[in-house]
């Protein structure tokens, strides 16, 4: 039985940072942000979006192709939970409509979230092959103004439909994971940024990555020559590369040129928004499938390799389904991101520092979202509201 992704979706903030203004108004050269770093602008979120509208919004970009009767499984994967208790995907079932009789619940991990939902997601199709699963990873990527990671922020989600006899990718069976304790970033509870030691985490990163990718070589007898493409987990552009040159090293010239293109391809969308956590690596993955074109052919293998710090890092693979191409969203998703709003440094930082606020127990909020979008409108009694703007 192949089991896979079916359909895929991709929402982001209404709002964006240039990072070249960013880097003049930190007195930095902008080549440092948009060369050293590999990212060229950054996603900002403001009060009226959190996890829970990215990611119901994500998903709405597919669900009229979902049987609802067969869906039996809803996971959300974030590290920016909106409560300490209710997860976010009660939320986003509410708004969708989805059967009250789905399983339904929050993965936490850091940027592993979406994966470990992923995996539990095909081992649930697996047992129950005539139901399907949601899985979602949603996030916003908050350091700090004035911060070394600052520079890393983002927000977005990518949803995933997840079928037998999938459309778009069929997964491998088998996978490789490695874990150690390790505080290479963390939030605690009484934060609302997080905390990086941003060099210790890409050497962490590194670390991992070879450890699953050699295990993974190893399991299923392959090279670095097998696959089409891989794709990362990619906080920013410049982690996956240095894990990509580690990938290609021992490739003959022809996979190396092939897996170095497909890499570049499979960064465009994250420069453009940034650190999505949980969604980036299938962020990465869903720009690989909408910007490569004839690089990409049906019955190739893909690689993924996950990672959440703390640590927790996985590689898998996949292989492309024929006719793949017709059921993605390219020309939606970059509209969507031609159609943002541009802030000055200055009016970032005036959202940035208002989302960190606490709310009052009672408030109504208004948004600029495109219309047919999810907004968080407010609270009553501290219980979230979410309305669809008209």
């Amino acid at each position: 039985m192949k089991i896979g992704i079916d359909r895929i979706g991709f929402a982001t903030t209404n709002k964006y940072l240039d990072l070249d203004e960013l880097a003049n108004a930190r007195g930095v050269d902008p080549n440092k942000f948009k060369i050293g770093i590999g990212q060229n602008k950054m996603a900002v979120a403001d009060m009226t979006e959190d996890i829970v509208t990215l990611a119901i919004n994500s998903t709405l970009e597919y669900l009229d192709d979902v049987d609802l009767a067969k869906l039996g499984l809803l996971i959300v994967g974030t590290e920016s939970g909106i409560d300490q208790s209710k997860s976010a995907s009660l939320f986003v079932k509410e708004a969708l409509n989805l059967p009250n009789e789905i399983r339904t619940f929050e993965v936490k991990e850091a940027c592993f979230g979406a994966t470990a939902g992923l995996m539990m997601a095909r081992d649930y199709v697996r047992a129950h092959p005539n139901h399907t699963a949601i899985v979602i990873g949603s996030d916003i990527a908050r350091y700090g103004l004035n911060t070394s990671g600052e520079v890393t922020q983002g927000a977005g989600a990518v949803s995933m439909f997840i079928a037998q006899e999938p459309k778009i990718i069929a997964f491998e069976e088998g996978h490789a994971s490695y874990s150690e304790d390790i505080n290479d970033f963390w939030r605690p509870n009484n934060f609302k940024t997080a905390l990086v030691d941003g060099k210790y985490s890409t050497e962490i990163y590194l670390k991992f990555f070879q450890k699953t990718f050699d295990a993974y070589l190893n399991q299923n007898k392959l090279t670095a020559d097998d696959f089409t493409a891989i794709t990362y987990h990619l906080p920013f552009t410049k982690m996956g590369l240095k894990a990509n040159r580690l990938a290609v090293a021992e490739a003959s010239e022809d996979s190396k040129a092939r897996l170095e293109e497909n890499f570049e391809y499979s960064t465009k969308y994250g420069r453009e928004v940034g650190n999505l956590y949980t969604g980036s690596l299938y962020l990465s993955f869903l720009s690989l499938l909408e910007n490569a074109g004839a690089n990409l052919q049906a019955g190739k293998r893909i690689g993924f390799f996950s990672y959440g710090s703390g640590a927790m890092g996985e590689f898998f693979a996949g292989e492309l389904v024929s006719g793949y191409e017709q059921y993605l969203n390219k020309e939606l998703h970059q509209q969507m991101l031609s159609e943002r709003t541009k802030l000055s440094v200055a009016e970032y930082e005036n959202v940035f520092t208002e989302t960190l606020k606490d709310l009052p127990e009672d408030i109504e909020l208004s948004s600029d979202v495109t219309a047919g979008k999810y907004y968080f409108a407010g609270q009553n009694g501290f219980a979230r509201n979410y309305k669809i703007k008209k």
